[in-house]
């Protein structure tokens, strides 16, 4: 995958079946949404820090702990990798503001604060909130 390496290939497979997602804390690590967006989904990235983000990404500076909902309003998933455990809720309560499903990774042995069903992907495990089942692909 162009631009992609092996270990955001698998996430990208599952979220490219989304029309609209917004990506909680993207840091510098851009190679996901660069690559959701290459496949034509509607990438919305936000941080608490402003952040570059490639071509046809949109950016947003927010704080899922005190969050504006417009900027998850329109979203059919939420997602965010490496998130760490105290920000599970808080992430958790945006994408149900927004009636979207929830997704993320976290940092190796940090285990989810939510109920979540388990996705094992090559190198990673992705958590998907039990609240909204991920759409079926």
């Amino acid at each position: 995958m162009k631009g992609t390496d092996d270990s955001a290939s698998a996430p990208v497979d599952r979220l490219a079946r989304y029309d609209r997602v917004v990506e909680v804390g993207i840091g510098r690590r851009t190679d996901v949404a660069a690559a959701l967006a290459d496949r034509g989904v509607a990438v919305t990235a936000t941080d608490v820090h402003e952040r570059p983000v490639p071509d046809g990404v949109g950016f947003v500076r927010d704080d899922v702990v005190d969050p504006d909902l417009a900027v998850y309003a329109d979203a059919d998933a939420v997602y965010a990798l490496n998130l760490p455990p105290e920000l599970h809720r808080p992430v958790l309560s945006v994408a149900r503001a927004a009636d979207a499903d929830f997704l993320f990774t976290t940092l190796g042995a940090d285990q989810p604060e939510i109920p979540v069903e388990r996705v094992r992907l090559p190198g990673e495990t992705l958590f998907v909130s039990r609240d909204h089942p991920p759409v079926d692909g």
